[in-house]
């Protein structure tokens, strides 16, 4: 699987375009619709369950409500925003496989070097970019392979595949055919091999014997293996392994034989933890999902913008704008171009879906009962909607649905999920969810298009689908799990799969079926709700989706099996119980096998799982899931103790660890034999005697099925009922033994592995019940005596004691469950208990002394044995100790007010309830009545008036009562309020008529009265202050009169309150009474203004005096009114009054005469006399006489209008008429006012005008343009007179004017033609119209019999024969149909066939180029062109066109009278004038060679340079001049040029097959000999120079061919050249080779091979010698430079090392081999520190040889020695830094080389061979003194070197 290693290419898939030929419109045949009536329509599973028959055949329906169902839109089209995601349309189906280049290109590597012996390119070029090859795989095999796309010509759709919507052209789709052919043929074929083997059954490990060692590489490499670093993989027994890899789906190290290592990333999967699971190790390299589907290249649906409806509608309405315009688009439209889209022929297109949107986070488009309903709903219509079953919301819960069972809301299945679509949105083919129904309801928007295809076809859909779409389906088996994949459905139907359409409708329901495929896309903007529901009928597929997560190792929403028990459970009706029976009756099937397997494999230990808090609802506790197949646990599991988190389902028991089986734990939540009751308890609904059912069925159970159960035991096999038989009897006698806990726990764990059992083991679970009670009550006896006896033996401490009531039930039961005899000896703990409960019950039923119960509770304490009556008595105790202590508390006080009465009456209450005899109660008692006696006095003197002494003398009395009494405390309280009043009142009268701060005063006084008025006693100031207050208003109301205008009634109304109250002679109120006077005495004037008509100056006066007088006056508004209503109406008036003045009024704002009318009538109303009404009233006269003028002037016009008959005395009239109008206009404008008279004038003025121009047209021939300029200005007529009799007669026959204007001006404008029919047809109605155009007529009889002549002409051109019909006659006939014809079929065919022989000339023109100049033709271009093509096939075949031997190539003319180079290699001749400067220069005598030769003698191609042979001008493409050719043949008359091209495309194919000679030959021949290929090349290059025309196919062999001679060529100089080739020069050159796929059996190839085999072979030993460190003799270093010397290559840097390698150092005579070394000061040779026994390094060494010693080195040591002596004996140190030894640099090696070799004597050499190479490498006789440098390693000149 995956990119690396594709599967076998399905053939015959898809077209040639990515898919299917899409057609104009998909020829789907459509799905059911259902119109349901109202009472249809109440109970939608009903509905759907009767339409389920006839529907489900098509897998989808659409369901139209009644027209009354039309629910609100819940949603806030302002506040509601969306997330979207961002939808590739162009990639749902032409996409790649999500590829990652590095895995493809490590998996083509090794395929690279492991087969073919090369290493993979760095880059493959295709149209100047870099080839992606793995695209280029994935296209191809999407397409069927190599063989299948070459053959149905698919290059175009591979390279849009691969490069998106590019265009491509015929030359680029062969090159990308040649690419791939190179590059990826061999690897297709070998994976396509590798899967042939896969599936007929390969097996990993088996090695057969014919087996290739390859094979086995490929069978073992996938075990679980450790990377060591190198490519090969040691694979490892499981037992000898670590578990050092884990598998990253389970997370377990286990099972490593079937462990898959990514070739990539090297994590591990076991191959059934894949997804889908594998049955065996694929062979070849395979690579992880992860690796193959790379972030960056991983197809899906990625988030995008969040938006609000406006803007997503926005969005959505620029989307199909820029679609389809402004226009509506058709479905058809809009569904072709979709499809265009998803098959890459668009381009790229990107779309906004609102999908998937939880309904419970951003709102649903139904009502909803929590949600708020909108103002615009009614409350009515919001709770309608919100029950209604129909709104999906309430669908999955409604009553037979199977989802009502589940608790928890699954988004998108018990939750609806919004979609917010646009235009080409999509949603991929998919199923629902647990193969669900789903149900969709379209709010609002565009329609919605679905695609279907039914349930029963759905495997085959699937195998369709995998076929058409097999690189998408290798990088992801679950391809259909994602939702990301459209597939044309015409490719479906192409392939027998029947597919079915719906449009929907806003307002329409869709609902499809259970594993129904469906997908589709939006048509526009939209808004759709869905949601899963399951009726009865679904129940066995949602069994078959769960066994297909199972299968995909996909997580499910919900547990299937869970589902099915909980529904069991429940009632449930006869409709649900037949499906629900069979698929219980599967699963009860499936647990009992899978059980029973497990128990014959030997996992006998089992447990139940806990129960259920809430049984009856599906989903409320979370189910472990398996660790395997990621499905729900929900009936059973397998769980181990080595990993108590893992758990896996029965059927991958082997897969959880590796411990033996009965290390296995069973868990299970039901037996079978309740899952086979959950069964009958449904089937009671069809079987009416349950009872006998089930004892029949339990019988057949038991005798015919689990008996069959058996496995090995010692001593044979055995049944499941025979070892429960076992287990029984051995229980039994269990109860007989005295009681053992761990011989009853090791019963009980052997009964484990019947428990899980069927009916047959009730018996079993039975005795485990007996078992388990037995134990428990042995283990509750023994535990309690141990409390007992523990206590006991310590006196209590911390330990628990044990309760009476549980040891007490223990020793209740009668008879005893086993034999435990110590249960005697708890008894009599027990009686003693009972007794002391009995004498403590006694105690406190009875009035006893606390001493008694004190010594009751020290008993109870000290018993070994819990009584819960201890309690009790302690509780008692301690009441009573606390009770006292009160009491005591109470009667102690002395502070007064301290005790509350509460407590005492408490206290006294408890005194009941104690039962204890004590003295404290009497004192108690003394303190209550005294407290009584105070509360009695108090209540007494708040019953009436309460006064302020008496009170006072009463409380003195009480000022000693310690108790806190309620009613004391609120006198005390009543006291101190009256006395803080008082205090108050005095502060205020202080200075009270002093203080100008009046409205504090009043608010102080205010306050205090109020405070009075509340007090509870009675204070004799009350009144005093009642007094004060009123004052005080009045003094505050004066103030606000002296700074606040108040009305004169107020200021004579506070005067009389001052005067009541004896202030008013106070100075504020004196003052106040003189403002008083003046008012009244100016409000008599006023009245007496206003009973008289005054000028405008009185009332102007009146108004001035009110200024001074600071009082709110009643005449005054009234004064002002009136004077304010004169200046308005003169205000008004103005513009009336300038008019009078004026002569010559404003015409641009005009009056109006009901205005004026208005002002007049005002005027007579007002109260003041004014001279401007007068004036008014002349006006108003002189506007009326006006209008009355004017309304007599248009009766007359009217007159004229209603005229029928024209007469010709009509225009005199007409002109005096409107003489008149246009001065009674006149008139009227000059008065200024709007009169509506005016446009009535102006309008039959310009009426008049028109009808007497219209009249003059009828004794003339007027021009088009006046024509339609008088129509025009008919349309502006007044409605009123063009509807009357004149002017209707006129306009008729100006409409016929224009009408035959237009047919005889067609020849002459360019108007759209008339039709002769119509021109005669415009001619007869000449007669009926009132008036008559005589000229006119004339002229279109004229025209229409032109007409006719010119057609006649046209007949006969076309009946002559075809060498008759001329271009030239043609064009005639075409410049007369111009200028004469009408609109007819003989014109159009004539025009149409112009135009096409001209635009082919056009194209002839543009083609040919600057071939043509201004002077020449067409035609002399073409003869130009074949002049060439002559000449290039003379040079082909110098003997086809002529025998005559000199002449010149160039211009093709004889040589003998000009002057002529001949090539001394081609013969060909030349003037001297076509070669032109290049043969100045050039002697005749010496020989000559043609540029072209020149370039293939020296072995370089040199075209497009401007040869001497090449063609001047443009060079016309073959192919095109040959489309040209195959347009012209359909002419319908003769042309020369046509003949012309013929003959030079015949030409240029003949020149095209000798060149395909001459390419075939040269691209043949292998041979050693270029000079054969060299002669025809030249010939094929001067005839394609000479040619003027272009062959693509032509020119791009001979590239191929040029550059192989090229190659050759240069190889051929490298090989025989006088400097040998260096191994790099020699393996470019083969690089070349193998990119122009130059054949192995090439002569050159052959020779580059070999000398390239031998370098590499001798380089590689030298090197091995150079670091042998003198491992090898010098005879055979020698032999090896000489052998490398005569090599063909150059090797020097080889023969360098070995000669280094042959130098000799030291007294041993050893090449250098890492030792230390040091180096004499004198002769500068080398010396090891061991051959000359120094330990460390002297300062200055001198080696022997250059300083002989005396045989007494005692006696006469040199300097160095004694040094060398003493380094030598000294203790080892580390040296200082300019001790050290430093490493020898490449300088003073190569000085050292310098040194020794011109030293050499050759004398005493051999001069050859070895002896002369031992000689250079001697030691040096003769030494100079160098200064001594110290080195360890030379190792660093060797690395230079290398």
């Amino acid at each position: 699987m995956g990119k690396g290693r594709p599967r076998a290419v399905e053939k015959g898939v898809l077209g040639q375009n990515g898919g299917v030929s899409l057609p104009e419109s998909l020829n789907i045949p459509s799905g059911p619709v259902y119109y349901p009536t109202e009472d249809e329509f109440r109970d939608p599973l009903e509905y759907i369950y009767r339409i389920r028959p006839e529907a489900e055949r098509y897998g989808i329906c659409r369901i139209v409500p009644p027209k009354s169902w039309k629910p609100p839109f819940a949603l806030n089209w302002d506040s509601f925003t969306f997330p979207t995601k961002t939808q590739a349309i162009h990639q749902l189906q032409a996409r790649p496989a999500a590829c990652d280049s590095k895995t493809f290109e490590l998996e083509y590597s090794r395929f690279l070097e492991n087969h073919c012996g090369k290493k993979l390119r760095k880059k493959v070029v295709f149209e100047g970019e870099e080839l992606d090859l793995c695209k280029l795989f994935n296209g191809v095999k999407r397409y069927g392979g190599y063989d299948k796309v070459v053959k149905e010509k698919k290059w175009g759709a591979v390279s849009r595949f691969v490069r998106s919507a590019r265009k491509i052209s015929e030359c680029a789709k062969h090159v990308l055919c040649q690419l791939y052919r190179e590059h990826l043929y061999d690897y297709e074929n070998y994976y396509n091999r590798l899967n042939q083997k896969a599936g007929s059954g390969y097996k990993r490990g088996l090695h057969e014997k014919g087996k290739s060692e390859h094979e086995a590489e490929f069978s073992g490499s996938k075990r679980r293996r450790r990377n060591n670093g190198s490519d090969k993989v040691k694979v490892c027994k499981v037992e000898e392994e670590e578990r050092d890899q884990i598998c990253e789906q389970c997370r377990s190290g286990l099972h490593g034989e079937v462990m898959l290592l990514c070739d990539r990333c090297n994590k591990g999967w076991h191959i059934y933890c894949l997804s889908p699971p594998l049955n065996q190790v694929p062979p070849g390299n395979w690579y992880c999902l992860e690796c193959l589907n790379s972030d960056e290249d991983c197809f899906g649906f990625v988030p995008g913008k969040r938006y609000s409806l406006e803007a997503f509608r926005r969005v959505a309405d620029r989307a199909k704008k820029r679609w389809f315009g402004s226009v509506s688009a058709s479905r058809v439209q809009i569904e072709k171009k979709f499809w265009e889209i998803v098959e890459g022929l668009v381009g790229e297109v990107e779309v906004m879906y609102g999908s998937d949107l939880d309904t419970s986070v951003y709102g649903s488009g139904f009502p909803r009962a929590n949600d708020q309903r909108p103002q615009t709903v009614e409350a009515k219509v919001w709770d309608e909607y919100c029950d209604s079953p129909w709104n999906i919301n309430n669908l999955p819960k409604l009553e037979g649905s199977m989802l009502r069972a589940v608790h928890q809301n699954i988004t998108g299945v018990m939750v609806p999920w919004l979609y917010m679509g646009m235009l080409f949105s999509a949603f991929c083919w998919h199923f629902e969810d647990h193969c669900l129904y789903s149900m969709n309801y379209l709010h609002w928007g565009e329609p919605k298009c679905w695609y279907s295809v039914p349930g029963s076809e759905a495997r085959a859909f699937e195998k369709v689908m995998q076929k058409s779409l097999p690189d998408l389906f290798d990088a992801q088996p679950d391809l259909l799990f994602q939702l990301v994949t459209m597939l044309n459905p015409s490719v479906l139907q192409e392939h027998g799969v029947p597919v079915y359409s719906i449009l929907q409708e806003p307002g329409n329901f869709v609902i499809t079926f259970p594993r129904s495929y469906h997908g589709g896309f939006n048509l526009g903007l939209n808004c759709a709700e869905a949601v899963n529901f399951a009726p009865a009928d679904w129940l066995p597929h949602g069994g078959i989706g769960a066994e297909r997560y199972q299968q995909y190792h996909k997580a499910a929403v919900l547990s299937h099996e869970e589902l099915l028990c909980v529904v069991a459970k429940n009632d449930c009706s006869s409709r649900v119980s037949p499906y629900l029976k069979k698929e219980l009756l599967r699963i009860y099937d499936k647990e009992k096998n899978w059980r029973e397997q497990l128990w014959k494999n030997g996992i006998i230990k089992s447990s139940p799982m806990s129960p259920r808090k809430h049984p009856e609802y599906v989903g409320t506790e979370e189910d472990p899931t398996c660790i395997i197949c990621k499905q729900y646990l929900y009936l059973s599991a397998v769980v181990c103790h080595c990993r108590p988190s893992a758990f896996v389902c029965l059927e991958h028991w082997e897969r959880l660890c590796e411990c033996k089986s009965n290390k296995l734990c069973l868990l299970y939540r039901h037996t079978l034999a309740e899952l086979y009751d959950l069964v009958l308890t449904v089937d009671k609904y069809s079987c009416e005697d349950m009872e006998g059912s089930r004892s029949i069925r339990k019988q057949t159970s038991r005798s015919s099925e689990l008996n069959a159960v058996t496995k090995k035991v010692k001593g044979g096999h055995a049944t499941l009922d025979q070892l429960a038989a076992q287990w029984l009897l051995q229980s039994c006698k269990i109860f007989q033994n005295p009681f053992s806990s761990e011989a009853y726990a090791a019963v009980l764990k052997e009964a484990e592995q019947f428990l899980w059992a069927g009916s047959e083991m009730d018996p079993v679970r039975d005795m485990v019940k007996k078992l388990i009670e037995a134990h428990k009550w042995a283990e509750g006896i023994r535990d309690c005596l141990s409390k007992v006896e523990n206590w006991s033996r310590h006196f209590g401490g911390d330990l628990e004691k044990i309760h009476y009531e549980y040891v007490n039930e223990l020793l209740s039961i009668n008879p005893v469950p086993c034999n435990e005899a110590r249960h005697l000896k708890l008894k009599e703990y027990v009686t003693e208990a009972s007794l002391l409960i009995r004498e403590i019950d006694n105690a406190l039923s009875t009035c006893s002394k606390i001493s008694e119960l004190e010594s009751l509770y020290s008993r109870a304490c000290g018993l070994p044995i819990y009584v819960k009556e201890s309690e009790q008595l302690s509780l008692k105790i301690s009441s009573v100790k606390v009770w006292i202590e009160s009491v005591q508390k109470c009667i102690s006080e002395k502070r007064p007010a301290t005790v509350e009465v509460d407590i005492i009456h408490k206290l006294k209450s408890e005194i009941l309830e104690i039962q204890v005899q004590l003295p404290e109660k009497e004192m108690l008692l003394d303190l209550l009545r005294q407290a009584e006696l105070c509360r009695a006095q108090c209540a007494e003197i708040l019953k009436g008036p309460i006064s302020l002494k008496n009170l006072e003398v009463l409380l003195q009395e009480l000022n000693s009562c310690t108790v806190n009494i309620p009613e004391l405390k609120l006198l005390r309280q009543y006291h101190a309020a009256a006395l803080l009043w008082i205090s108050r009142f005095n502060d205020v009268l202080v200075n009270i008529n002093e203080r100008e701060d009046y409205h504090n005063v009043v608010d102080e006084l205010n306050s205090i009265l109020t405070d009075g008025e509340s007090l509870r006693i009675q204070v004799d100031e009350l009144p005093l202050a009642k007094v004060e207050l009123k004052k005080a208003c009045c003094r505050e109301k004066a103030i606000k009169a002296c700074h606040t205008k108040m009305s004169l009634d107020f200021i004579q109304q506070l005067m009389m309150e001052a005067a009541v109250l004896q202030i008013e002679r106070q100075k504020l109120f004196v003052d106040m009474t003189g403002v008083l006077a003046a008012a009244v005495h100016w409000e008599e004037r006023a009245k007496d203004v206003l009973a008289h008509e005054a000028p405008m100056c009185d009332f102007e006066d009146v108004i001035r005096a009110s200024e001074d007088i600071f009082v709110i006056l009643p005449s005054l508004n009234d004064i002002k009114d009136i004077v304010l209503i004169a200046k308005s109406w003169l205000k008004k008036s103005k513009p009336f009054l300038m008019s009078a003045s004026s002569s010559a009024p404003d015409s641009s704002s005009l009056l109006e005469v009901k205005t004026l009318k208005d002002l007049v009538s005002q005027s007579k109303i007002l109260k003041i006399s004014l001279e401007e009404s007068r004036v008014l009233e002349t006006v108003l006269k002189n506007c009326e006489e006006w209008e009355h003028e004017a309304r007599s002037l248009l009766q007359d016009a009217g007159c004229i209008f209603g005229l029928s008959n024209i007469g010709d005395c009509l225009i005199s009239k007409m002109e005096c008429i409107i003489s008149t109008m246009e001065s009674v206009t006149k008139s009227g404008l000059s008065l200024g006012f709007d009169f509506r008279e005016i446009p009535e004038l102006q309008g039959d003025c310009s009426a008049l005008q028109w009808c007497k121009k219209a009249l003059s047209f009828c004794s003339g021939a007027p021009s088009l343009e006046d024509v339609e300029n008088l129509v025009k200005d008919a349309e502006q007529l007044p409605h009123e007179r063009a509807s009357g009799p004149l002017c209707r007669s006129l306009i008729d026959g100006i409409g016929w004017l224009k009408q035959a204007s237009e047919a005889i001006s067609v020849s002459h404008f360019s108007f759209k033609r008339c039709k002769l029919s119509d021109a005669e047809k415009v001619l007869a109605e000449s007669q009926s119209f009132d008036v008559s155009f005589p000229v006119m007529v004339g002229q279109l009889e004229n025209a229409i019999h032109k007409h006719k002549l010119w057609r006649e002409q046209v007949h006969q051109f076309f009946n002559r024969k075809y060498e008759d019909r001329s271009w030239s006659l043609m064009l005639e006939l075409k410049e007369l149909g111009s200028a004469d014809a009408f609109s007819c079929s003989e014109l159009d065919m004539l025009l149409s066939k112009v135009e096409k022989v001209e635009k082919w000339m056009k194209r002839c023109i543009d083609v040919l180029g600057t071939s043509i100049g201004d002077k020449n033709s067409l035609l002399d271009a073409l003869r130009k062109i074949k002049q060439t093509l002559d000449r290039s096939l003379y040079m082909y075949d110098k003997s086809r066109v002529c025998e005559v031997g000199n002449l010149c190539v160039c211009c093709s003319s004889d040589t003998e009278n000009l002057g002529f180079l001949t090539c001394s290699t081609c013969m060909d001749c030349y003037h001297l004038r076509c070669l032109g400067p290049m043969a100045t220069n050039s002697n005749h005598g010496e020989v000559y060679i043609c540029p072209y030769c020149q370039f293939l003698e020296g072995g370089s191609i040199c075209q497009n340079k401007g040869g001497p042979l090449r063609f001047g001008g443009k060079r016309p493409e073959l192919q095109v001049l040959v489309e040209l050719l195959s347009d012209a043949e359909d002419f319908f008359l003769w042309i020369e040029e046509r003949d012309a091209l013929k003959q030079l495309v015949d030409q240029a194919l003949a020149c095209r097959t000798c060149l395909t000679e001459i390419l075939d030959f040269a691209l043949a021949y292998f041979d050693k000999d270029l000079s054969i290929v060299s002669e025809k090349l030249t010939t094929a290059i001067k005839a394609i120079e000479v040619a003027g025309l272009y062959d693509h196919q032509g020119n791009c062999n001979l590239d191929l061919a040029f550059a192989r001679y090229s190659w050759r060529f240069k190889v051929n100089t490298l090989l025989e050249g006088l400097q040998k080739p260096t191994i790099q020069q020699i393996q470019q050159h083969l690089k070349e080779g193998l990119a122009m796929n130059i054949p192995p059996e090439d002569y050159y190839r052959k020779r580059l091979t070999e000398a390239k085999r031998l370098a590499l072979l001798w380089a590689e030993h030298a090197k091995k010698v150079a670091a042998d460190s003198g491992a090898v003799s010098l005879d055979k270093v020698f032999e090896l430079i000489m052998e490398g010397e005569s090599l063909p290559v150059y090797v020097q840097k080889e023969i360098k090392l070995l000669r280094t390698r042959s130098i000799l150092y030291c007294i041993c005579r050893k090449p250098y081999d890492q030792r230390a070394m040091i180096a004499c000061d004198q002769c500068d040779e080398w010396y090891h520190f061991d051959c000359i026994k120094l330990l460390s390094s002297p300062k200055v060494y001198i080696c022997p040889a250059c300083n002989p010693q005396t045989e007494d080195l005692s006696t006469t040591p040199s300097v160095g020695h004694d040094r060398s002596i003493c380094a030598r004996l000294a203790e080892p140190e580390t040296p200082p830094k300019h001790m050290r030894l430093i490493k020898k640099t490449i300088k003073a090696e190569s000085s050292l080389r310098e040194k020794i070799l011109p030293i050499t004597d050759h004398n005493n050499s051999s001069g050859v061979g070895i002896e002369r190479l031992r000689w250079r490498n001697r030691k040096p006789f003769r030494r100079a003194a160098k200064k001594r440098a110290e080195v360890t390693s030379l190792s660093p000149f060797f690395h230079t070197q290398q």
